[in-house]
């Protein structure tokens, strides 16, 4: 359950960090812009956001099987359509399909953590799904720059089909069914709209969601905008790119690991987001202020330093404000899976053709939007879970 949990919950690294290094290329090759090419990002984002809102209810009617494996064939279509796309537009749009496809994987994985764990113990099994999961981004740009020593970019959307075939196989044999059928739930599109209005309602709920999309967003904005400011700024080589994002995502699956195997059950969950919090912050500033000039000429060293700590301070964000939020949900993990997501998608979304705004040469873009999500995020940690209270469970 484990193993197949961490490959659902790599569908999108897979689909997203393979595929950056190609993103100069796609440039040339299709003739197009690099906020033209970032759409791709954007459109597989979008539609990892809004599929969830669709899987997810489905997932709380149905059970969590059947919607997880049309949705795994689904993806496997789009990719392999992906990968012999003759414009841009159409891989803009087969994009956008196979994020909604994929976002299947993403938001029935946390709804089966929910169905089987609670407390501490969904907090250390969502570390460890952070352990199995990122070895997806620290192996797929390491893997998509070998795979350009190659053939084009057009390979790497041929091993993704692969990968999901393969997946794809594994779900249908091993995964079996959390949701027993007396706690599913009727009713159709109404009853979900209602059953979403009050998640939506819940201040804490919708506190901690929006924390974690906004430091999503900020994680985003450096996924979408690295690729440029590492190869064409800093005039680094694909494979070193691969390394440095590899580097990065080892070291949000260390603390993520921290957070599980250390501090959940011993340090109170809020404490643990709040150090997380302020550790993004604190970076998004020193990378602001780096890309502005106020340092001089710092080089990539400088910045790559504080690219890894925004991202391994990520370990601690982004389970615990899932943890919190489900922790109140437990009568429609599926639906509010679904709003934990589609929020932290839909807000990556924005973010993501930001941070090229400026053009190809200029990192600043990137770490302003790094930084006003990391702020957004404090906020509404601050604001709206208002950890110093005492939250009574909804769920």
């Amino acid at each position: 359950m484990t193993f197949i949990l961490g490959g659902l919950n790599a569908v999108p690294p897979l689909s997203m960090d393979m595929y950056l290094p190609a993103l100069p290329e796609v440039t040339g090759a299709l003739h197009s812009p690099a906020a033209t090419v970032q759409l791709t990002l954007t459109a597989c984002l979008a539609g990892m956001a809004l599929g969830q809102l669709v899987v997810g209810p489905m997932s709380d009617k149905w059970g969590r099987r059947r919607p997880l494996l049309i949705g795994m064939v689904i993806y496997v279509v789009a990719t392999a359509i992906c990968a012999f796309a003759p414009t841009i537009e159409l891989l803009i749009a087969f994009r956008l399909l196979q994020g909604l496809a994929g976002a299947a994987g993403i938001v029935i994985s946390r709804a089966v953590v929910r169905d089987l764990y609670d407390g501490a113990e969904m907090a250390r099994f969502f570390s460890t799904l952070m352990l199995i999961s990122g070895v997806a981004p620290v192996a797929a740009p390491l893997i998509g720059g070998q795979i350009l020593r190659l053939t084009d970019w057009r390979g790497v959307f041929v091993v993704l089909t692969v990968v999901g075939v393969l997946l794809t196989a594994v779900v249908w044999r091993r995964l079996h069914e959390t949701l027993p059928p007396e706690r599913r739930h009727g009713g159709g599109v109404g009853q979900a709209l209602r059953t979403m209005r009050g998640l939506l309602a819940d201040r804490v709920f919708t506190g901690y969601m929006l924390a974690g999309s906004f430091a999503f967003a900020a994680l985003f904005a450096y996924v979408s905008g690295s690729a440029f400011v590492v190869q064409e700024i800093y005039g680094a080589s694909p494979q070193t790119f691969s390394l440095l994002f590899g580097l990065n995502s080892i070291g949000l699956v260390a603390v993520g690991q921290l957070n599980g195997k250390v501090l959940a059950g011993r340090v109170n969950l809020d404490v643990a987001l709040a150090v997380g919090l302020a550790a993004i912050t604190l970076s998004a500033v020193a990378l602001c202020l780096m890309a502005a000039g106020v340092f001089g000429d710092t080089g990539l060293v400088p910045m790559a330093a504080g690219l890894f700590v925004l991202m391994s301070a990520m370990g601690l964000a982004m389970p615990n404000t899932n943890t919190q939020a489900l922790m109140r949900t437990k009568h429609a993990a599926g639906s509010a899976s679904a709003l934990l997501g589609t929020s932290s998608f839909l807000v990556g979304a924005v973010a993501s053709p930001l941070v090229g705004i400026a053009g190809e040469h200029t990192a600043v873009p990137m770490t302003v939007v790094q930084l006003v999500c990391a702020l957004a995020a404090v906020g509404c940690f601050v604001g709206l879970c208002r950890p110093w209270q005492q939250h009574s469970k909804t769920g």
